[in-house]
Parts: structure tokens; sequence; C-alpha cells
């Protein structure tokens, strides 16, 4: 790949006034030789966001009306003159790496997507490091070379791909569910996915445990209406496996009583044994996997009460709509 090839690298910002001088300097300050074009698409900030991103002329930055991550990063896309799109977030910080990592990949003409993995940038949160540690065993065990998912938190597209595809799916209102469904758009038709899990942005995850299961929540929402427009994938896409999808059985086994007494449902129990065994595998430590075991254990609730809304969200939308024709 000629070392000219245009980029253009999309960050959306939404209230993202503390972390995302960090995200525009450390694409800033890439080891790379071509032409890069940094765009922040301010998507409504109510904070500071706009004035951060000003301290910077190289930037280019776009404001409008907040229509969520998806919508974002497409205003971002159509306004970009890149010959290939990355995309990162606000509060990932890219390795030095980044860029050229991800431009080897494209060397081969069949590679549509280059995608890539997370280091951490909150190492000394508890928290942070347990949700790291799940996310890179899932990267380093389950992910294969050429999956059928990438994240948007680190990802590499040919426009024309993105052009074709139509980009995200702005149905997808808040962070959750955008990136698998144009991932698996893209793959259906056709477009190869590589993933290269040495190639990083760090992130800073999550630290407050209220905060995390909340998202979680949302997680489980949104993904209601991915699986309802991509079924086959409920089985798994290359990072979600058979667990996280025996995990929403699991938990609803016993109906409301698992969501407000989970501690004295055989069920429950069982499945925070299964999370400890699993943590276990991850960390090879009683300790942590004591502690991990039980964060993925209220996840799977947080997840199952979130999936459950959010089909019950997309059947009551879908009677609506009948009943208007």
């Amino acid at each position: 790949m000629p070392v000219e090839a245009r980029i253009t690298v999309i960050i959306p910002a939404y209230n993202a006034q503390e972390t995302i001088a960090s995200a525009i300097e450390a694409v800033m300050a890439q080891a790379y030789a071509g032409s890069v074009e940094l765009v922040v698409v301010d998507d409504g900030s109510t904070d500071q966001t706009k004035d951060v991103v000003a301290r910077y002329p190289e930037v280019r930055l776009i404001r409008q009306e907040n229509t969520g991550p998806a919508g974002a990063r497409n205003r971002g896309a159509r306004e970009a003159g890149g010959e290939f799109l990355f995309f990162t977030d606000a509060d990932c910080c890219p390795q030095r790496g980044w860029l050229a990592g991800m431009m080897q990949g494209f060397d081969r003409p069949d590679i549509a997507v280059v995608s890539g993995s997370y280091g951490i940038a909150n190492p000394h949160a508890w928290l942070a490091r347990i949700i790291h540690a799940e996310i890179i065993y899932r990267h380093r065990t389950l992910m294969p070379q050429y999956p059928r998912f990438f994240g948007s938190y680190n990802f590499a597209v040919r426009r024309a791909v993105f052009e074709a595809a139509g980009g995200f799916n702005a149905g997808y209102r808040q962070a959750s569910g955008e990136d698998n469904d144009l991932s698996y758009r893209i793959a259906a038709g056709g477009g190869r996915i590589l993933f290269l899990p040495d190639v990083r942005v760090d992130h800073y995850h999550q630290e407050s445990l209220r905060r995390y299961l909340r998202e979680q929540f949302r997680h489980g929402f949104w993904r209601a209406k991915m699986y309802g427009e991509h079924p086959r994938m409920m089985g798994g896409d290359g990072y979600t496996f058979w667990k996280d999808a025996v995990e929403v059985p699991w938990t609803l086994a016993h109906g409301p009583l698992v969501f407000f007494w989970p501690w004295l449902s055989v069920v429950g129990g069982t499945l925070l044994v299964f999370e400890f065994i699993f943590g276990i595998i991850i960390f090879k430590s009683i300790i942590l996997a004591v502690l991990a075991g039980a964060v993925m254990w209220l996840r799977a609730f947080a997840r199952s009460a979130g999936f459950v809304a959010g089909g019950m969200t997309l059947m009551s939308n879908r009677f609506l709509s009948v009943k208007k024709v």
C-alpha cells in the first residue's frame, strides 16, 4: 500500500470533554508518513467538548444535533476526504503504530475491513482490569483471523465498502449493536474482515459498577433489535459465543423471581458457580475469579433485563406499525 493513500480518522464525541484531547493527541502522534485527515463529530454535546477540540486547529470539527454515535459516524464519513475511513471513539487513545499497522492489512485487495483490539488506559481501576482481561481473553482465544464482527472503537474500512453497505444504521440510537449490524451486513455482502489483535487503542473502561451494569442493560436492550434483524448471529460471531447465548434463558428461567430475589433461585446460584469457573479460566487466580465471577453474574441479569425490555419494545413497535396499516 503506498504511503500516499489518504486516510480520514473519524471520532464521534458526545460530552467527551474529559477524554477527547487525549484521543486527538494520540492520533496526531501516529508513526505514519502518509496524509491523514482527522474529523471529530460533536454529536450535540452539552459540555465543553467543542471548546477542547477547538484548541487543535489541525482537527476538522463538525457539530450537529444529537443523532447517536451511528449517525455521528455517518456524518463524518459523508464529509471525509479519505479513501480509507478509520474509526475510534472519544474515550480511546490509539497506540502509536495504529495507522501503520491497520494499513498493512489492506495490502491484500480482498480485505474490506481491518479491525484491532484494546489496550487499557486506566489499569488502576479494579473493574476496568476485569473488563479488559475478559475482552483480551475473547480476542486471543475466540476471535478468528477473519471474524464476522468488528468493534466501532477500532476499525478501518475502504470507503467504497462503507458506502456500498449504506454506513451505520442510525436506528441504533445508542452505542450498542450498530457495529455488529454493520459488520454482519458487510460480511453478508462478501466483504472480508481481518482481525489484528496487536493493533490496539487504549480504552478507558468503566470504573463504576453501577454505570457498568446500566451500560450492560443498554447492550441487552439493543441486542433485541440486532438479533431481530440478524437472527443467524445469535449463536455467536467470533467475539460472542455460546456462553452469551445461554445466559439470557438461564437468568429468565424462574421468571420475575430471578430479577427480584436472584440469590434465592437455584438457577441464579448455578449461574454464579458457572461465572466463577469462567473467571478462573480467564484469570487463573481464585481471588480474581471470585471478583470477576460476581461481576459477570450481575452483568448477566442486567443484560437479560435489557434484552427483555428491548424485545417488548420491538414487539410493541411492530404491533403499532401493523395496526396503522
